[in-house]
């Protein structure tokens, strides 16, 4: 009889072992399912948020490679320190990114306001603050001078040497520039302009 109640205790040990692994097993798999479903939910801009304030590199189309500190991540536009100089970066040249680590921003409800930051919101900035600048196109041309004006879908630029402040004598012409061509916007180097 005693052998009878071993043989039923260890199936039901075994049993159990089974269930536990099974459930175990289940268990992993809806996580990991969950994982990728979150995973495959972030916006570009949620995972650049968790490196703000650290050191990235950008690929950009028709800037080449830019660098810096990431200080801000906005709607579509990316803005980064590099020694003082400011760059702001069209998130739509933005090929590959290097130093992003392991952290994400939290996906938030952008809202109505930080919605409209845009790109053509922080080019406005520049204009007001009359920065020279060095405007970099998406295929490679880079103008120099200062932001006049930001239209819905367009920026007009005073083109005038780098070293020098936007007065009349040193503006060579003025050009209008699709804002879907803006690569990335440098301010002037510390010191200049």
């Amino acid at each position: 009889m005693e052998v009878v109640e071993v043989r039923w205790q260890q199936l039901f040990a075994d049993l159990e072992a089974r269930f536990d692994a099974e459930q175990e097993a289940a268990e992993r798999a809806e996580t990991s399912s969950r994982a990728r479903h979150e995973l495959g939910s972030l916006r570009f801009v949620d995972r650049l948020g968790g490196a703000v304030g650290s050191p990235v590199v950008l690929l950009c189309r028709g800037a080449g490679q830019v660098s810096g500190s990431l200080s801000e991540v906005g709607s579509d536009w990316l803005l980064l320190d590099d020694a003082g100089r400011e760059l702001l970066v069209a998130t739509a040249a933005v090929r590959a990114v290097t130093g992003l680590g392991r952290r994400t921003a939290v996906v938030e409800d952008t809202g109505t306001v930080a919605g409209r930051l845009d790109l053509r919101r922080a080019l406005r900035g520049l204009a007001r603050d009359r920065a020279t600048v060095q405007v970099v196109l998406d295929e490679g041309t880079a103008l120099h001078g200062t932001i006049d004006r930001v239209g819905a879908d367009y920026l007009e630029l005073a083109e005038h040497p780098a070293d020098l402040h936007r007065r009349a004598g040193a503006v060579q012409g003025v050009r209008t520039v699709l804002v879907d061509a803006v690569a990335v916007v440098r301010t002037a180097q510390p010191g200049l302009g």
